[in-house]
């Protein structure tokens, strides 16, 4: 019987160091992918910049300061006497984003614009 070994070769020749050079065609594609969200961004400006135009003057904003003891449905009859207390409460509740008909003295309301003078 005989044995066979295997061992690593060892290479004689010298390890030679080479920088990496970039191409005209590597320049090029890192260029174009450095460009790229730069023109995408650019695009997406341009396109929906001019969304937010104004079409009429200055609004006015009036607001409620809740005290002791008031209700929804007090604040709405001292605001609009004339118009439905229920739909008044109703547009307080949706211009304010309030998750229930409970108020804390001090807080500030926004009156609904269609019931300012």
């Amino acid at each position: 019987m005989s044995a066979i070994t295997y061992g690593p070769a060892v290479s004689t020749a010298p390890v030679v160091v080479t920088r990496l050079r970039l191409t005209r065609r590597g320049r090029a594609v890192i260029a174009v992918l450095v460009s790229l969200p730069l023109v995408i961004a650019l695009v997406s400006m341009a396109l929906n910049g001019g969304g937010a135009t104004a079409t009429s003057g200055a609004t006015t904003v009036e607001t409620v300061t809740v005290e002791a003891g008031e209700s929804l449905w007090s604040v709405a009859a001292a605001i609009a006497p004339e118009a439905s207390t229920a739909d008044v409460v109703a547009d307080l509740i949706a211009v304010n984003e309030l998750s229930s008909a409970e108020l804390i003295p001090g807080q500030v309301l926004v009156v609904p614009s269609r019931y300012i003078d």
